[in-house]
């Protein structure tokens, strides 16, 4: 966590520093309107998650995770009927002055719990299998028959973002843009949870909220088009898991996450 902060605040703290000291675009940025979409990789820290229903109560510590990489074809990438399967990246958004923007996004990660690992398990299970018993931090080995966890359709953050923008390098052959901004909004996943054998939900569900910081450089192509890439950090708070066909099952867990987008953009004013 005080890793996460501080690079967090060293992300800050370098761009206000820099763009002190850039020259600002002399063409004005106001009032354009612009449009993302692209790709990410992700990662996760450990997570603690806990699991509450009629007939169990119990908490698995530090849980590792990762995401879950689409394999890349030309196919599933850019044909518009299949542009959801990948982890994938979308933003609109409207300057609201040369240098200021204000957008919404979703950015769809894809969460999955590494299986046969093993992890810490405290609470009781009195489900009528064979994971029946009270847990006092024994070991427990994550795997089928006791639990999948996942969200692969996905992790979705629906967010709002401020962000600055700062022309770098305008020179007759290229141009560099710098952008950072902070955001937050709420985490609409669709979970894949299959948890004691039991009928997993699958419907979206406003499970929790989440906040982060972005930092990414832009290269303009031609007049109105762009590539960007990104790095971003965040921490993801989800208190209102649904795990199984029962609304009274619920698991809840919180986790810090990073990641890497490579975006292709285009804006033009209103």
């Amino acid at each position: 966590m005080k890793c996460t902060a501080g690079i967090l605040i060293f992300m800050f703290l370098a761009y206000s520093g820099f763009a002190q000291a850039v020259v600002p675009s002399t063409k004005s940025n106001k009032g354009k309107l612009f449009i993302f979409w692209g790709w990410n990789r992700s990662a996760y820290s450990k997570s603690d998650i806990s699991f509450n229903g009629n007939n169990y109560d119990f908490t698995l510590k530090n849980v590792r995770s990762i995401d879950k990489k689409t394999k890349f074809n030309l196919n599933t990438y850019f044909n518009p009927t299949k542009a959801t399967i990948p982890q994938y990246n979308f933003r609109i958004g409207y300057f609201i002055h040369p240098k200021y923007s204000i957008s919404i996004g979703v950015d769809h990660m894809k969460y999955v719990v590494k299986d046969l690992q093993n992890v810490k398990i405290s609470g009781y299970i009195q489900s009528g299998s064979e994971y029946d018993g009270q847990y006092g931090g024994e070991s427990i080995q994550i795997k089928e028959g006791f639990l999948a966890f996942e969200h692969t359709d996905g992790l979705n953050y629906i967010n709002l973002e401020f962000r600055r923008f700062e022309e770098i390098i305008k020179d007759k052959f290229i141009k560099l843009n710098l952008t950072a901004g902070i955001g937050g909004g709420v985490l609409l996943p669709k979970s894949d949870v299959t948890l004691l054998n039991q009928m997993r939900n699958d419907e979206f569900h406003l499970a929790g909220y989440g906040i982060g910081a972005v930092l990414g450089i832009n290269i303009p192509i031609w007049k109105y088009f762009c590539i960007q890439s990104e790095f971003k950090e965040g921490f993801i708070n989800l208190p209102d898991i649904r795990t199984t066909q029962f609304s009274t099952d619920k698991a809840h867990q919180s986790f810090f996450f990073s990641q890497w987008n490579l975006l292709f953009g285009a804006s033009f004013p209103l």
